[in-house]
């Protein structure tokens, strides 16, 4: 009986002490767990403070972004119907056209080119132009054959115009505005009759057709025509 109660004495030992070796670890493990919240906790305000240290820079930029001077619209002045039609007229103007506001109706009449037999130029226009009968030609081509500038050949149009010789089309050729030259009547020419014996005949008073001295039988018409097909042909 004895031995047995020294047992049951050890054992009871042994349970206390094994107790109070559970109750230390209980108070480490709960010294260690507190510890752990309060840090999550101290963590937390410092995000939730970074988060409205950021929201306020935020609302910054938007203030900059809308506070900013907008540049003012470039207005764009709207032209009226005659002004459109103004613009449209200047932008279709030709060469010829421009002269016409710049030269007088004498100036242009009495266009000259220096050292430049007008009255065979313009016999020459004519051939060129009485070639391409109605369908006309175009005055660019027509200068360029002729060996003019188109400044010159610009008035030179002008001036036949105004003398009733050609008729001007104007069309667009390459995007560009020109003209068409058609031929409207030849020019009277005296050049073919220079020399005619008729002008200084010594026996005008007697020649007729049926008198003795005639047309039909002058030697001196005889004379001359043979004279005029022995000269050589002019080049157009």
């Amino acid at each position: 009986m004895v031995k047995k109660n020294d047992t049951l004495t050890d054992e009871a030992e042994k349970i206390k002490i094994d107790i109070a070796a559970l109750k230390k670890k209980k108070k480490i493990l709960d010294s260690s767990s507190t510890k752990k919240i309060d840090a999550k906790k101290a963590e937390k305000p410092a995000k939730k403070a970074t988060k409205k240290a950021e929201k306020p820079a935020k609302k910054a930029t938007k203030k900059t972004v809308i506070n900013k001077p907008s540049e003012k619209p470039v207005k764009v002045k709207k032209l009226t119907k005659k002004e459109l039609e103004e613009a449209k007229k200047e932008s279709e103007k030709t060469l010829e056209e421009e002269l016409e506001e710049q030269l007088t109706d004498e100036e242009i009449e009495n266009f000259q080119i220096e050292k430049v037999d007008m009255e065979r130029l313009t016999n020459k226009v004519c051939d060129v132009l009485a070639e391409h009968e109605s369908e006309g030609m175009f005055q660019s081509e027509l200068w360029k054959k002729l060996k003019l500038s188109s400044r010159d050949g610009s008035r030179l149009s002008l001036k036949l115009e105004r003398m009733g010789t050609i008729t001007r089309e104007k069309l667009l050729e390459n995007n560009r505005w020109t003209y068409k030259l058609i031929l409207k009547k030849t020019p009277i020419s005296t050049q073919s009759i220079e020399n005619a014996p008729c002008l200084v005949c010594p026996v005008e008073q007697k020649c007729s057709l049926e008198g003795e001295i005639s047309p039909t039988n002058c030697q001196f018409i005889e004379d001359w025509v043979i004279t005029e097909m022995k000269k050589p042909t002019k080049s157009k």
